[in-house]
């Protein structure tokens, strides 16, 4: 998964990237950090790389691995890569029809998918944030996809 994370004057990260899962995906309107599946003989760098670009239209500068995790949904066990990027060249463009938004701590999109949680937890760990990691609005509805 590619987080993609902006900075502020001083150099310190402030924002992350969420887009939702478009139609027709499994949990559709769920919101995430892009990314997707490794192709055959692909590393972390180059999987994440050719997602950001199909699914958002950029190319990507260095990638920074920050943590792995083991996720346990209905339709499959998945092991997620999280990198951040905080470099990337060209204009956004949504080609799978999702949403994009950039986002602090609380995160106000949602339903966000359980995989993000953790994530969440991890940024609020980094910057120091106390409160709450999403409102209301972006706790998942769903409480049986938890991990």
């Amino acid at each position: 998964m590619g987080i993609l994370v902006r900075r502020d004057e001083q150099g310190r990260e402030c924002a992350f990237l969420l887009t939702s899962r478009p139609p027709g995906k499994v949990y559709a309107g769920y919101w995430e950090y892009p990314g997707g599946k490794f192709e055959p003989g692909e590393t972390v760098e180059q999987a994440l790389a050719r997602e950001l670009h199909e699914e958002l239209g950029i190319r990507i500068g260095a990638v920074h691995p920050w943590q792995q995790e083991l996720f346990d949904y209905p339709h499959a066990r998945v092991r997620l890569h999280f990198c951040k990027v905080y470099e990337w060249q060209g204009e956004f463009d949504m080609r799978e029809g999702q949403q994009m938004a950039w986002c602090g701590l609380p995160v106000t999109v949602g339903p966000v998918l359980p995989g993000t949680l953790p994530v969440l937890a991890w940024f609020a760990r980094d910057w120091h944030h106390l409160g709450p990691l999403t409102t209301s609005a972006a706790a998942p509805a769903n409480t049986t996809l938890a991990p």
